[in-house]
């Protein structure tokens, strides 16, 4: 309902459009932490980020693998932590994940959500290069630049954002949604939306230079990746709609950041192998049909010539994930085994910059899990599958990816009470993880246990700004012919409470159609 929403705000005149979303001018930026001339409060800034994230994780294109949003977010929140006060006075908890993009672009919305395009990840050549992408994007966020261009009466005009940028995604299969979002002007009026300004742009370059020099980064990286991606959207530009383009580069920007860096000790920092084992996974997900993975294996083929143990390893990582995207568990494992023996042979002597052995390893052990974990017809394999999630999940607490694969080996194993108990620690520990809950629910449906199961399923929804669909899963709860006093409880008192944040979400929905111009 809040696409659909958004989507009859789209239909507006353009004329209309335009008052609505067009963004106040920022001509002095003020300090961070200064809230007194922002007319958005954090909280709804915050708020307005979660429901465009409910939308964007419903979407095909969001990119929900492990490693991938992992990396992002280790790397991206280290760069948060180096520079102090980059959280500001609303102190925002940063989310970083990546959508399937073949077009160079990354964005920030309201309350830390920071997002990466697919194409961008492959084209950035170094993990400063991607430093300076990211660094800029939380410069927006650390300025609150969306929340000070949107006016007081004019909060409304941010719900629009979700649909565009799901019909951005759209857009590649087309469709009608997508023509409908790029018809009537809309270019034009997203255009103003997403572009901060000059004076913004300059304040979020300024921010992320200074984060990727506090970080330690290769501060050259960022007048290295925007001339790449200034040259791509000259390529590209006359194909594009105009609002794609949310970052414009000029070449007095380029010159600012030139001269900054000249000001700066030469620094080197080199290169993680998690960030070419990342590149490669995005590379066979951006296009899982045929002829994309027949592409993305000739490219790995290519990049075996290449000099230097991380470019190998990383080709050979692709062609294992390649082979276990097209079922070759074998071939998966092999190439798997040879990329995890090149990064740990001895470099020859006088080398240097070569990465040490343990950088890396929790991909391979995810990898290496992946693959038993596919093939759930093989007892023996989920055997060993388990013992090895349970040593990895000791080695790696944090990792979510790790922690769900640990659940989900002990349901293929067939230790169902044990995976229910455990995945119950977990959703108590991590309360909005909605795949914990989605497994929890898997346990259950095995064991037989049919209202656990719709009640797990029930909060998996609720996660995921599926409200209507959680009070379904309920009902079948309380229909359920195993359901307890105890569980009939729980389902009213939960039913209550999901009931009232409907009612509260028709209301504001009502109220915004009464104050529409």
């Amino acid at each position: 309902m809040r696409l659909t929403a958004a989507l009859l705000l789209l239909t507006m005149p353009l004329a209309m459009a335009q008052d609505v979303l067009a963004p106040a001018k920022i001509p002095n930026l003020p300090a961070l932490g200064d809230t007194e001339r922002q007319d958005l409060s954090p909280l709804m800034e915050r708020k307005l980020g979660e429901e465009i994230m409910h939308d964007i994780r419903r979407n095909n294109d969001f990119l929900d693998d492990a490693p991938i949003l992992e990396y992002l977010n280790n790397f991206g929140n280290a760069l948060v932590a180096a520079r102090p006060g980059a959280r500001g006075e609303s102190n925002f908890d940063y989310y970083f994940f990546a959508v399937r993009d073949p077009q160079l672009n990354a964005f920030a919305l309201p309350g830390g959500f920071i997002a990466v395009h697919s194409a961008l990840l492959l084209a950035a050549q170094t993990e400063s290069e991607l430093a300076s992408v990211l660094g800029h994007e939380i410069g927006h966020v650390a300025q609150r630049h969306i929340a000070r261009s949107i006016g007081q009466q004019k909060q409304d005009a941010l719900i629009p954002l979700a649909a565009i940028i799901l019909a951005v995604l759209a857009s590649k299969a087309g469709g009608d949604a997508a023509i409908g979002v790029f018809s009537a002007g809309q270019g034009l009026a997203i255009q103003r939306q997403l572009n901060f300004g000059r004076d913004a742009e300059r304040e979020a370059d300024r921010i992320g230079f200074q984060i990727m020099g506090a970080a330690g980064y290769d501060t050259s990286g960022m007048v290295a990746f925007f001339q790449r991606m200034q040259i791509a959207t000259r390529n590209y530009s006359d194909r594009v709609p105009a609002y794609l383009q949310s970052h414009p580069l000029t070449t007095e920007r380029i010159a600012d950041i030139q001269a900054r860096i000249r000001e700066q000790p030469y620094k080197q920092r080199l290169d993680s192998l998690d960030f070419h084992l990342v590149r490669a996974r995005a590379r066979v997900l951006q296009d899982l049909t045929s002829q994309g993975l027949a592409e993305a294996q000739t490219f790995f083929e290519l990049q075996l010539q290449q000099p230097g143990r991380q470019q190998v390893a990383a080709a050979q990582y692709g062609l294992a994930f390649v082979a276990l995207k097209r079922e070759n568990y074998a071939l998966a494992q092999q190439w798997l085994d040879k990329s995890h023996a090149t990064m740990r042979k001895l470099p020859p002597p006088g080398t240097l910059g070569v990465a040490p052995a343990p950088e890396g390893e929790i991909i391979y052990v995810f990898t290496g899990l992946e693959i038993k974990l596919a093939q759930p017809d093989k007892a023996a394999l989920q055997q060993q599958a388990l013992a090895d999630a349970e040593a990895a999940h000791l080695v790696y607490p944090l990792s979510r990816g790790i922690a769900h694969q640990y659940g989900e080996a002990m349901i293929a194993a067939g230790q169902l009470e044990r995976a229910a108990a455990y995945l119950r620690d977990q959703v108590q520990l991590y309360r909005d993880d909605p795949d914990a809950y989605d497994l929890l629910a898997q346990a259950y449906a095995k064991q037989g246990k049919q209202a656990l199961q719709h009640i797990a399923l029930a909060e998996s929804y609720v996660l995921q700004g599926g409200v209507l669909s959680a009070l379904d899963q309920l009902s079948y709860a309380r229909k359920a012919p195993d359901a307890t006093f105890y569980d009939q409880a729980v389902i009213d008192a939960r039913e209550r409470e999901l009931q009232a944040r409907r009612r509260e979400e028709m209301g504001d929905k009502f109220k915004k159609d009464l104050v529409k111009p």
